[in-house]
């Protein structure tokens, strides 16, 4: 399994999260992302990712939509993300020299993300003109890196989609959390993006999200939890964690008419291929 949207770094994992993931390794997990939103916390998402021993995490590095009080101009912004890149980049070269020396299995920088457009917010007009300028330059940033993205689109597909056609990433990426409509999911999957499905399509109002995982060909789909938030229908009001994936997936699978196994397979193979595991 692979759970390709995970907040682990949140502080409310501090008091357990190494027994999720020992958990997790028992689970049969070959991978979670770690997604970053604020440029203060790319330091904390690297560590985790870089120093855990039990599962390899890697992660994205990315300015969240929803915190644009929290970033810097995206001038500064952008210099910041290049340069925090480049050190992921030559980091992963430096320990392909030395080999096995340290005693990790410490993942590497597979996207830029979590990045986007949220339209659903009530925000006024300037600040979805900031929110655009912002996910236009990390789409460049992307581009330039040779990077896939990990998209955060609430009532914004449209012009997402506007921006992706414009950008053209040979890499593409996953849309998080999918929430659009058929059409706009095919969209996605014709400019070589991938849709991430979590607890959301285990509850019974999701009827529209379980008619375009019925629709949507297979390999277009991969497996995340968005944990700590979107918890399943079976973990409603709890905090959600890496750990309710396998029944997330079965639930998806059963969706699809499918055997769980085979369908794990599958999301965890999409998964690999997009983010070049």
């Amino acid at each position: 399994m692979i759970d390709t949207h995970c907040h682990l770094d949140f502080p409310v994992f501090d008091h357990d999260r190494a027994l999720i993931l020992k958990q997790a390794q028992g689970y049969g997990f070959e991978s979670i992302i770690v997604p970053a939103v604020v440029q203060k916390d790319w330091p904390r998402v690297i560590d985790l990712c870089e120093r855990n021993n039990l599962i390899t995490l890697n992660f994205a590095l990315g300015l969240h939509p929803c915190f644009m009080n929290q970033h810097a101009s995206v001038d500064e912004a952008e210099v910041a993300l290049n340069e925090a890149i480049v050190r992921s980049m030559i980091g992963v070269k430096n320990s392909e020299k030395e080999g096995d020396a340290v005693e990790t299995i410490g993942g590497r920088l597979v996207a830029v993300g979590e990045i986007g457009l949220d339209y659903f917010i009530d925000s006024p007009e300037g600040n979805r003109q900031k929110q655009l300028a912002l996910f236009s330059m990390q789409l460049s940033v992307a581009k330039k890196h040779n990077l896939p993205v990990l998209l955060h689109v609430r009532k914004a597909h449209d012009e997402v989609l506007k921006c992706l056609r414009r950008e053209r990433l040979e890499k593409g990426g996953i849309v998080h959390a999918f929430s659009g409509s058929e059409q706009q999911a095919s969209q996605y999957c014709e400019l070589g993006f991938v849709l991430g499905i979590g607890g959301s399509a285990t509850y019974d109002r999701a009827k529209k999200l379980a008619r375009i995982i019925r629709q949507t060909s297979v390999e277009s789909l991969v497996l995340e939890t968005d944990a700590p938030d979107i918890p399943p229908a079976f973990a409603r009001g709890e905090r959600n964690t890496p750990l309710n994936l396998p029944r997330i997936a079965q639930a998806i699978a059963e969706i699809r008419g499918m055997d769980a196994a085979v369908f794990i397979q599958q999301t965890s193979i999409n998964a690999k291929r997009v983010l070049g595991l």
